[in-house]
């Protein structure tokens, strides 16, 4: 957290725990109980619970507290009011629902609804690791066995509002639609959408969330394979992302379509999608950037603003979030011998402002070996591909290619040209200034910018990303969505089949054992991609005859002369086998965990799924760097946040 947040935010709790050091509160385990069902149900007007999904509440509430003014000038509701900035944004704002659902619990009928045990646990196992960092205990108030309770005993989620999770019938869940739903969807009604797609084909897609949004709704991506939530052997990932920036919608509306048609078609027996599905595993992420889209659906459709909902609720353009490295890999291209890719996140990144949404697909990337991607984006008509930031910082236009320029160029051609209107000879139209380019252009050669999505993905990863802007019209009328979806039905289908492109294959020793990690290098093309956790890899190359090479560290290098022709519709598949050196095994595996206890990783800091070590007490009364912000509460200071205490 840097100097100037935590001077704000020492304000904030200085303000706040004056007031409260000026109240008589219950201390933790001496608050009398609530009065059961004779409780007397009162508005809800707690404002940093305006946001419940019910409507009234009860005093005393879980924790006795007699009334709105006593809960407002207490250590838990001033905690509830700053969690986000202390945990720097992690699980907000389910800590501050969970919290409300304790101080300010479901009402109804006189009757007083606890809070759900099972969403407490779920929730606890998530981000006990973000209070682990700041060495700060879990708060007592959200104890799971204390104030929360079983289905059995009748209990309310209160996150279900967050999650955009509606009722709605199984025969609606299965309900084969009549038309694709040409609509601008809110979130829950996307998340509905999915839903109801992901339980229709149930057993080619799955639905899951790749983390929280900063104001925490899910990023939701929906899979299509024949073995969702599993990567097999030899079958490439695939990825499409749309609404990156908030108010450029008509990505995540054709991502909706596009579920829904994959899903449909494969149903019906088409047989280019059933063998499209069959061999690639697709994702589908409709929406990035939930919070923009919202403050962006407040204008509502036909509204053509540049800014309104471009950005995150922290005011991050996504599309400069991610890590620089392009400037890196220059620098690198300079010194013979120096590898261009997998470039390794710098540490000075995490000291900036870093979007949970990017933190998220970050994350995404790292767990899936993505060989193509699409991001959708909209305010012109025209595909572009990497690099995004020029080779001269100072050119704001300057072409700057990556050492696949040709595979970039053919993968936009495939979209543009598979589009009836990109493809259009016509100037006088929206994109029409890109025609004599073939509707596609490099990105810094159109406008430079850093820490773009695209570049990241190459640099980083073995991923190919292109850029695709989809209208001159940012939020466009519903009634134009139709049309949309038709120009780019084809193109978007054409895009995932360009993912065979190339070779793929496996890397092993010679008993058969996957190699991870093993480099595939192309000569002539100073980029190469690594060897997934199975041996298995995907390289795309455009047509031609190429010498390609798999090594890892304590193999003998292997060569192979390949020779793709202009008319092949699938991936080459092209094996190796190294031999160890010296004839002896090679110490691969311990020198990869070795490094890997050695390096400090940001996107697994805050992994729920992370082991994480309990440190030791602290010494000499020494308190963390966030217990002077409660120093004003006098008598009634949060001990139970210190974990040693």
């Amino acid at each position: 957290m840097g100097p100037s947040r935590r001077r704000r935010l020492w304000a904030l709790l200085g303000c706040l725990c004056s007031l409260a050091s000026a109240r008589a509160l219950c201390a933790p385990g001496q608050c009398p109980p609530t009065t059961g069902n004779e409780a007397e149900c009162v508005a809800v007007s707690l404002g940093s619970c305006s946001d419940v999904s019910h409507s009234q509440t009860v005093f005393p509430n879980l924790l006795g507290q007699s009334s709105r003014g006593v809960v407002e000038y207490s250590p838990e509701y001033i905690l509830m009011g700053v969690l986000h900035n202390l945990l720097q944004g992690e699980c907000n704002p389910d800590l501050r629902l969970l919290g409300c659902s304790v101080v300010a619990p479901k009402c109804e009928g006189g009757k007083v609804i606890k809070p759900c045990r099972h969403t407490c646990e779920a929730l606890r196992k998530e981000c006990l690791p973000a209070f682990d960092a700041i060495d700060m205990a879990w708060p007592y108030f959200l104890d799971c066995d204390r104030f929360f309770v079983s289905n059995i005993e009748g209990c309310f989620d209160p996150l279900a509002k967050l999650r955009g999770e509606t009722e709605f019938s199984e025969d609606l869940l299965t309900e084969f639609p009549a038309s694709l739903p040409f609509a601008h969807h809110s979130y829950p009604q996307m998340v509905r959408e999915l839903k109801k797609t992901a339980s229709r084909c149930s057993h080619i897609a799955r639905l899951y969330s790749i983390g929280r949004s900063f104001e925490g709704k899910d990023l939701l991506v929906l899979e299509f394979s024949t073995s969702p939530g599993r990567h097999e052997l030899f079958k490439p990932e695939f990825k499409y992302i749309g609404n990156m920036h908030g108010n450029e919608v008509v990505g995540k509306e054709l991502l909706i379509c596009l579920a829904q048609h994959l899903c449909s078609e494969y149903l019906l027996g088409n047989p280019r999608i059933q063998t499209l599905v069959n061999n690639t595993r697709i994702h589908l992420l409709p929406s990035m950037n939930p919070d923009g889209y919202e403050r962006a659906a407040e204008e509502g459709a036909g509204y053509n603003g540049w800014i309104n909902g471009r950005q995150t609720s922290q005011n991050l353009d996504l599309n400069r979030n991610f890590p620089d490295l392009t400037a890196e890999a220059y620098r690198l291209a300079k010194i013979r011998g120096a590898r261009t890719d997998h470039l390794p996140i710098p540490e000075s990144y995490w000291w900036g402002k870093v979007a949970p949404e990017t933190k998220a697909v970050m994350k995404w990337l790292k767990s899936i070996p993505f060989a193509l991607s699409a991001s959708l984006h909209g305010g012109d008509l025209v595909v572009s591909y990497p690099y995004d930031y020029s080779r001269h910082p100072l050119e704001e236009k300057m072409f700057s290619p990556t050492p696949d320029e040709k595979m970039f160029k053919l993968l936009s051609k495939a979209y543009a040209e598979a589009h009836p209107v990109i493809s259009d000879k016509s100037e006088m139209r929206c994109g029409g200034n890109f025609v004599k380019r073939g509707g596609i252009i490099n990105g810094a050669e159109w406008y430079s910018f850093p820490g773009g999505m695209a570049d990241f993905n190459y640099l980083h990863t073995n991923c190919f990303e292109i850029t695709i802007e989809l209208g001159c019209e940012k939020f466009p009328m519903e009634d134009e969505l139709p049309s949309l979806w038709h120009q780019n039905q084809e193109a978007l289908v054409k895009f995932i089949e360009m993912v065979h492109s190339g070779i793929k294959g496996r890397v092993s020793d010679k008993f058969g054992n996957p190699i991870k990690n093993a480099r595939i290098s192309v000569k002539g093309i100073r980029h190469d991609i690594l060897t997934a956790a199975d041996g298995d890899y995907w390289r795309l190359l455009p047509p031609g005859t190429y010498v390609v090479s798999a090594q890892a560290r304590g193999y003998s290098k292997v060569l192979k002369r390949v020779t793709l022709p202009k008319k092949m519709t699938k991936a080459g598949r092209v094996d190796f086998v190294l031999r160890p050196l010296n004839g002896k095994p090679p110490r691969t595996a311990h020198d990869f965990l070795r490094r890997a206890r050695e390096q400090f990783d940001p996107l697994e800091h805050f992994d729920p799924h992370a082991q994480h070590v309990q440190p030791e007490p602290r010494e000499n009364g020494e308190r963390p760097w966030w217990w002077s912000y409660f120093s004003s509460l006098d008598n009634h200071k949060p001990l139970w946040l210190l974990k040693y205490h």
